[in-house]
């Protein structure tokens, strides 16, 4: 886990993780352009910690994704893996 001793991760290193983008950079600039919100907060720094359970909400060119935290990686694995740390739950908003 690259998660720090309080179970936190920075969010831009965590969005690269999870695969929601291809670089890390474009995950920095992601969340610097205003595009990332952390339990319906907008955030614009790239080194915000993020902790398991919190949910977020990336605006991506192909449409919004809402994104509950499960878990941290220490290195960007293949999609399996990826997938493991987050809950996709865009469709559960608005049932």
């Amino acid at each position: 886990m690259s998660a720090d001793a309080s179970g936190r991760q920075r969010i831009d290193r965590w969005l690269w993780h999870a695969r929601v983008v291809r670089t890390r950079a474009d995950a920095a600039d992601l969340v610097r352009s205003g595009h990332v919100r952390l339990d319906g907060q907008r955030i614009t720094g790239a080194g915000h910690m993020v902790r398991a359970g919190q949910v977020l909400t990336v605006s991506l060119n192909a449409g919004v994704r809402v994104l509950r935290i499960r878990g941290f990686a220490e290195r960007r694995g293949d999609a399996t893996s990826a997938s493991e740390l987050l809950d996709d739950i865009t469709d559960d908003i608005g049932k």
